[in-house]
């Protein structure tokens, strides 16, 4: 019934298996990858024909877990898999991005890639074996992509590079990095790094490359066994060439709206341009104009590229190596807890800090189970940053994607959470955009927890790299405008510290690039990266010494595991009214640590005295003040010590006889007792007659015509 086809491989030191004709037959393309007990579902399916008037190429993939592959069933109501989650949607970028190139520029059918997680074994990540399951989908489903690809996750453990790193051992690692590319070179790289150096980053990314070659050539291995045959693109039309010809004539026109400087003037000049191009060519022929408006970037990208390699200078007047200026400014938010405005050029971003508590850490409910996350990025890029009117929604996956990159670059610097116990939230708005807006709220992210008093190990800062590259040469670009971003070959951005790097993430558009280019880009992205330190540090060098006033200040101590229960108290009663009445926060965690957070430091003192008073045992002997809380005919019950409760019996409420228990002392009165015991049942003994009222001093040595005399008045008998 099925024809199966599969290729196996050692790779890593586990097997990786590739199988098709079994699964989703209908498929363009359909592969199973199997990575250790790791499985996950690719395939690739085109349209047969464009759709009218598409001009551009209209991928989507789509990545998705599905709970029951670790055997669990998703919480919420409707126990089902809802929107996708953060990690599915970087991973759904992660294979988007270096297999989009890879397309012939022809093709433009709506073509889908969906990965579906089948099975995960939590020791070997599914992202990996998704891009190479996709790759191996669209490699033999008859699509016209110019692949394949291979893809690699490097570690960095104990000065030795290690490739697909299992869960366990990615905590030792100084390095998570992800490559994948073709046989010819690198196409992408993500990566995480602890200030490692660019000699190690390029090691990596190399060591990589050279690892999911084997990929490849099972890939190719598999092709020649099942690989449908290749579709047929359309021919291009005598009509594309006259108008790209006709074209010609705006390019001194078009090079002259490109040497404004200024973002939005530029825009509005090569507009003009376009107009008239499109109105000269097309005249009443709508198709014509049509045609000739798709095909002015074209011209747009050979004037650009053309002049850069050609002069070595950029659109807006700078050298290869030269960074826009900058302007950084923090404390521009009274009432927020750290804030920085950061302005390189025309990108601006407006990066807040806000400290929390254990309560508000973000719950995530993974395939790899639950876990609390205590630092959180948020990245947003409203329409205005751009000069235009635009929808307003729930972030995109591009948003997403380019707020975990400054998650990356920022994280290797945070404090310990047992030296800086506080839950950390950056939003970065962005107020302006030309270029590289994601490096820019790895700036600002740094300056804003410093403003708050963020503990960090070293400031960080980001820096976009660009690639022109024409078969008579290359530049290599720092700080890319977005004009030089969407027409060059490569969008390389590198986050560190003046150490090393922390974050490493690199798109290419072209085929690949060579180990020379990356060197020289990272070697360049270095220089760029210190002079933007530089200028930041004329804002603020480190941290402030304290956190903002306006931040809860958290204090840390320790109770007994046996005392949790009485500090939670039934159903969670107790600590609710600590926090009621004293306006604190508290977090209780299981060994026994408890945070205590409140803005006002007298709520926090109360709030600490109050728990003191529950684990704290009494002590024989002791005198402690405390709150009459009933009275019975035998006696007053006392609370003291927080919610620990003792009985004053009639015989010790006072020195002289006492008829009633309501003679001396009602519900409310606050009264010093003195412990003198413990009953059969282990409930405390108090006495209020060994203690001075006044004074809380033991009386309880002194003779008793003394104790009487000083209760009564009188003069003790001679």
């Amino acid at each position: 019934m099925f024809k199966v086809y599969r290729k196996e491989l050692m790779w890593g030191g586990r097997k990786l298996v590739l199988e098709t004709g079994r699964i989703a037959r209908q498929a363009d393309g359909a592969v199973l990858a199997t990575y250790g007990d790791t499985m996950v579902l690719c395939t690739a399916v085109g349209a047969k024909t464009p759709k009218p008037g598409v001009d551009f190429f209209p991928l989507t993939v789509n990545y998705q877990e599905k709970t029951f592959a670790a055997g669990k069933i998703p919480g919420g109501f409707f126990k089902r898999e809802g929107r996708p989650s953060e990690k599915e949607v970087l991973t759904s970028r992660l294979i988007d991005r270096p297999i989009r190139p890879l397309f012939h520029p022809a093709y433009r059918n709506e073509t889908q890639v969906i990965c579906t997680v089948l099975s995960h074994d939590l020791e070997n990540d599914p992202d990996i074996v998704a891009l190479v399951g996709a790759s191996a989908a669209l490699t033999i489903s008859g699509i016209p992509f110019m692949g394949p690809i291979g893809a690699a996750r490097v570690g960095y453990i104990d000065g030795q590079y290690v490739v697909n790193p299992k869960a366990e051992q990615l905590p030792q690692s100084q390095l998570d990095l992800v490559v994948a590319g073709t046989a010819e070179g690198v196409l992408m790289v993500e990566s995480e790094a602890k200030e490692l150096s660019e000699e190690v980053m390029l090691g990596a990314v190399n060591f990589g490359a050279a690892e999911y070659q084997h990929v490849i050539n099972a890939i190719i291995d598999l092709a020649e066994q099942c690989a449908k045959e290749p579709w047929p693109l359309a021919e291009e039309s005598p009509e594309k060439k006259e108008v790209w010809a006709a074209l010609q004539k705006f390019s001194d026109d078009l090079r002259a709206a490109y040497a404004e400087q200024s973002k939005q003037a530029r825009t509005d000049k090569i507009d003009a341009v376009k107009k008239k191009a499109k109105e000269a060519i097309g005249g009443e022929d709508a198709a014509k104009a049509d045609l000739a408006g798709k095909l002015f970037k074209d011209l747009e990208r050979d004037i650009v590229r053309g002049d850069i390699v050609k002069s070595g200078k950029r659109i807006d007047g700078r050298d290869g190596k030269t960074v826009r200026p900058i302007a950084a400014e923090v404390g521009i938010l009274p009432r927020a807890h750290g804030s920085a405005l950061f302005t390189r050029g025309e990108t601006q971003g407006l990066v807040v800090a806000t400290l929390g508590t254990g309560q508000d850490e973000q719950i995530i409910d993974a395939l790899e189970g639950e876990y609390r996350e205590a630092f959180m990025l948020h990245y947003n890029f409203p329409p205005y940053a751009t000069g235009e009117a635009g929808r307003m929604g729930s972030p995109g996956r591009r948003e997403i994607g380019h707020g975990k990159l400054a998650w990356r670059a920022i994280r290797p610097l945070m404090p310990a959470k047992e030296d800086f116990p506080y839950t950390i939230r950056i939003v970065s708005e962005i107020t302006e955009s030309n270029g590289s807006s994601s490096m820019a709220t790895v700036c600002g992210s740094s300056l804003s927890m410093m403003d708050a008093g963020v503990p960090l190990k070293r400031p960080v800062a980001g820096i976009a790299m660009g690639l022109i590259k024409e078969p008579t040469g290359f530049a290599v670009l720092s700080d890319i405008l977005g004009d030089e971003d969407h027409l060059g070959d490569m969008d390389f951005k590198v986050a560190g510290t003046e150490q090393g790097i922390t974050a490493l993430q690199m798109d290419i558009k072209i085929t690949s690039i060579t180990a020379e280019i990356m060197k020289i880009a990272l070697e360049q992205a270095k220089g760029g990266r210190l002079h933007i330190l530089g200028e930041m540090a004329k804002a603020l060098t480190g941290a402030r010494e304290a956190v903002s006033q306006n931040a809860p200040r958290i204090t840390v101590i320790t109770i007994p595991k046996d005392k949790i229960r009485e500090v939670i108290g039934s159903g969670g009663k107790v600590i609710r009214e600590i926090c009621e009445v004293t306006g604190a926060k508290v977090d209780i965690e299981d060994d026994g640590t408890i945070k205590v957070a409140a803005v006002d430091a007298s709520a926090a003192k109360a709030a600490i005295d109050w728990i003191r008073g529950i684990v704290a045992e009494p002590e024989v002997g002791v005198v402690y003040e405390g709150k009459v809380v009933k009275i019975m005919d035998f006696g007053a019950f006392v609370n003291f010590l927080g919610s620990r409760d003792g009985l004053v019996h009639i015989s010790e409420l006072a020195p002289q006889r006492v008829k009633a228990v309501g003679d001396v002392v009602t519900v409310g009165d606050l009264v010093k007792v003195k412990v003198i015991g413990m009953d059969d049942r282990g409930k405390v003994k108090l006495s209020m007659k060994a203690v001075d009222q006044k004074t809380g001093e033991d009386v309880s040595h002194k003779p008793r015509e003394q104790e009487v005399a000083e209760t009564t008045g009188e003069q003790p008998a001679m």
